[in-house]
């Protein structure tokens, strides 16, 4: 929790014990929790709330592994959907993303090929050498949430689409090594960023990771990019970090036939790797790792 010479938990910049309340060693809780509603519409999660996001994180983690497993040359992004959505429904879960937003996804799981950047749309291709492949997935398991990515190398890949592949991976490995309490939001972004332009590769600003959890979509939003979001981390948080890395240009054009699929302007590869992740008392939790 929060010390005396942390930063206040108002996100005021100050020092805890000149700003919101000196006489008290920490806030309580109900009072952290009751602030960042209404200063960040940040939900903290309770004890009841966490386990079953905990449940359902791995759950779908489990599925993503399996879904990865069977992605190899000559099978269909249709055909991961199909297997994918079997492996959800089975154990009473729902897709997220079946369904999703204004112009409905059509998909149970989001399959995003070499130079797509996200939200890409299970089809008949078969996967073939030397492709990529993000996989997202999301369900609704007992009404909480889980979401997590992983990327598939299908045979002999070229080395500079490994090499945006593993920048995503180690991008998103180091934002989660500097989590906890009291850690700035926009701390995500600024490690991201700097080693991803080490790698000469870019990092997306169109998408962002987020809050989810009790929904979908919550408060925060999480720039993979260096931003002015200092809301401090608290206990109770969780949200997805899921750097999006291009080989060339930042920039992507979303399909205007599907409204999803989104491409990299340049046509030069994209990888994202994702979690789901808590905020603990004493640092952080990843949710979505599998058994």
């Amino acid at each position: 929790m929060i010390g005396r010479n942390d930063p206040c938990f108002c996100g005021s910049g100050k020092k805890y014990k000149k700003c919101c309340s000196p006489k008290l060693p920490t806030p309580s809780r109900e009072d952290l929790k009751e602030l960042y509603r209404k200063r960040f519409q940040i939900h903290l999660k309770t004890p009841d709330e966490i386990e079953g996001i905990r449940k359902a994180c791995k759950f779908t983690a489990n599925v993503l592994k399996k879904t990865c497993e069977m992605a190899k040359a000559g099978v269909t992004t249709k055909e991961l959907d199909t297997y994918a959505n079997q492996l959800i429904t089975q154990e009473g879960a729902i897709s997220a993303c079946k369904d999703y937003g204004e112009h409905p996804f059509p998909g149970h799981i989001c399959t995003s090929l070499n130079e797509v950047i996200c939200h890409g749309i299970p089809d008949d291709r078969p996967l073939v050498d030397g492709d990529i492949l993000n996989i997202d997935i999301a369900t609704i398991l007992n009404s909480y949430y889980g979401d997590c990515s992983a990327m598939v190398m299908i045979g002999d890949v070229p080395a500079d689409k490994k090499r945006v592949v593993e920048t995503s991976k180690e991008c998103l490995e180091r934002a989660i090594k500097i989590l906890g309490p009291n850690v700035p939001l926009n701390e995500i972004g600024r490690v991201i960023e700097e080693y991803a332009t080490e790698q000469k590769c870019s990092v997306v600003t169109q998408f962002v990771g987020h809050g989810v959890g009790v929904d979908f979509h919550e408060a925060p939003q999480v720039p993979h990019y260096y931003s002015n979001l200092d809301i401090p981390l608290a206990p109770g948080m969780t949200f997805t970090i899921e750097p999006m890395i291009n080989l060339g240009v930042s920039e992507g054009r979303i399909d205007p036939y599907d409204h999803w699929t989104t491409y990299t302007l340049d046509g030069k590869a994209s990888a994202q790797w994702e979690h789901t992740l808590l905020i603990t008392d004493t640092g952080y939790e990843i949710l979505t790792l599998p058994d």
